[in-house]
């Protein structure tokens, strides 16, 4: 639950789990009922314990907070249950602990209750699975091997019956709670608590054979170290992951603030970018470097000066020379920045073309790294579908037609034609990218009027801002990632000057030709 206030229907919800859960340890409470009190009691009390310390602040202090937070990390003890015990007093086993564990969010009581409720219930599941597999006997008991291979069926079935019972109870909470569509609020939970679970049910199975054997229940304690050492591991790993993440939001956010006229622009192309790499068949841990590349590409906006970016006039060659230098200064913030991997040479040669007229070096073909090729059709494509404050957004279909037209000149052809192939499947919705929403004729973040240059021959007059009309002239995707962006929408063309590394050059109303730009800086 994701939710500060918890919506009528996930109360309800809530309250059908803790019936539920209330209807599974009921047996075991009835009178004359045959329970091994004595290891419930240590069970119960073991993984209330490993709950503990995520929940003192004293405790995790102590230790840097070094500590797995969540729930989960203790699930052997668990599904240890499940195999020694009747399902019933089983169920009982989760209680504790569930009401101990950390709550991130209010209200607290509420989502215990929820945690013990779901986990009581998915460990009967487990335990009923087991018992029918006869899980009793072959765990042996004293001196008595456990029955191994087979002893791995009753194991691996009710890790499974665990992890299907979790993952139907989440789903459940994740669409009352949520507002999730159905589909939507069980989509992908199978398969990301699979894997962790079925290993828990190994270690759980450890964990029983250790405690029915000769050396008793302290010997199957030593199965926890390990368990521990893993989610603590883990644990670290997401915490680097989510420092990684709030580095590359604040970057991220920096740009914005800077140049309003492309907000959510880095998002988008970070999101295209890996689109492209995944139809490409790129491995998932490249995926989140291009996904970074893609985000990160225009950061060095931040060593251009402001009054530079928002020009509302044509910018002089000084002027352009210092915003072909973005790539550079871009490349030179994140060069310590170690996590970003090939993203840092997709950030200063994005604006590299095919054909070896781009900027900083004038790289040609394969010599421009394969994420910078990546970034700057996703670049491109997001400039010509993004609705911005100065100019309509164009059909996805015109993008990508222009995109294959200037395919080998200056994008490789790879590139587009997976960007083809995966809109084809996932579809692509453009947004307003501005402060707001464009505004009406009171103006809004619409530049002020300037006196508009001389018109190239034969162009009737225009009056929406520069890029605006630039579906008029020779082709779009020239202006892209040029050096100046200053097209002029009668002469270049919809994604030249719709993608350029400033919003200042895509409202400068000049024309420059490839020929025009500095080749190469050393």
């Amino acid at each position: 639950m994701g939710v500060k206030v918890i919506p009528r229907a996930a109360r309800v919800y809530i309250g059908c789990a803790l019936l539920g859960a209330g209807a599974c340890v009921l047996p075991a409470l009835r009178p004359g009922a045959t329970v091994p009190w004595g290891t419930v009691a240590l069970l119960a009390a073991l993984y209330a314990l490993c709950e503990l310390p995520a929940r003192c602040r004293l405790i995790g202090r102590a230790l840097g907070r070094s500590l797995p937070l969540g729930t989960g990390s203790f699930f052997p003890v668990l599904l240890a249950a499940a195999l020694l015990l009747p399902p019933a007093a089983a169920a009982l086993t989760a209680i504790p602990g569930s009401l101990l564990a950390r709550v991130e969010e209010p209200p607290a009581a509420l989502r215990r209750a929820w945690r013990a409720a779901a986990a009581a219930i998915a460990v009967l599941a487990a335990a009923l699975t087991a018992d029918a597999l006869g899980a009793p006997t072959a765990l042996g008991r004293g001196p008595d091997a456990p029955d191994l291979p087979y002893a791995l069926l009753p194991a691996g079935a009710a890790a499974l019956a665990f992890c299907l019972a979790l993952t139907a109870l989440d789903g459940g909470i994740r669409a009352t709670a949520g507002g999730l569509p159905p589909r939507a609020a069980w989509r992908g939970l199978l398969g990301r608590s699979l894997v962790p679970h079925t290993v828990h049910g190994l270690a759980g199975l450890m964990m029983a054979v250790l405690w029915r054997s000769t050396y008793g229940p302290v010997a199957a304690l030593f199965v926890l170290l390990p368990m521990y050492i893993s989610c603590w591991v883990f644990a670290q790993y997401h915490r680097e992951r989510a420092a990684h993440q709030a580095t590359i939001r604040a970057l991220v956010q920096a740009v914005d603030i800077k140049d309003r006229y492309t907000r959510g622009h880095s998002e988008r192309v970070g999101q295209a970018s890996v689109l492209i790499a995944r139809e490409l068949g790129m491995a998932e841990d490249r995926l989140d470097v291009v996904r970074f590349a893609g985000i990160l590409h225009d950061v060095g906006k931040l060593g251009v000066p402001t009054r530079v970016l928002t020009k509302d006039g044509p910018l002089t060659p000084e002027e352009r020379r210092v915003i072909e230098l973005h790539p550079e200064y871009g490349h030179e913030m994140v060069r310590g920045i170690g996590f970003l991997g090939e993203a840092r040479a997709a950030i200063l040669h994005h604006h590299e073309r095919m054909d070896g007229s781009g900027y900083p070096y004038g790289l040609h073909g394969e010599q421009i790294p394969e994420f910078a090729r990546v970034v700057a059709v996703a670049d491109a494509f997001d400039a010509m579908t993004s609705t911005r404050c100065y100019s309509r957004a164009r059909p996805v279909p015109t993008a990508l037609a222009e995109l294959e037209r200037c395919a080998g000149t200056q994008f490789d052809p790879r590139m587009v034609t997976a960007l083809v192939q995966a809109l084809d499947r996932n579809g692509w919705q453009p947004v307003v990218t501005a402060d707001e929403a464009p505004p009406g004729p009171s103006g809004g973040n619409v530049p002020p009027p300037r006196e508009a240059g001389p018109e190239p021959p034969g162009r009737p007059a225009d009056p929406e801002p520069p890029g605006a009309g630039a579906e008029d002239g020779a082709g779009i995707a020239e202006a892209a990632t040029s050096a100046d962006g200053t097209a002029s929408a009668g002469t270049a063309g919809i994604a030249e000057a719709a993608g350029t590394a400033d919003g200042a050059a895509r409202r400068a109303g000049t024309d420059t030709s490839p020929a025009d730009r500095p080749r190469e800086r050393t």
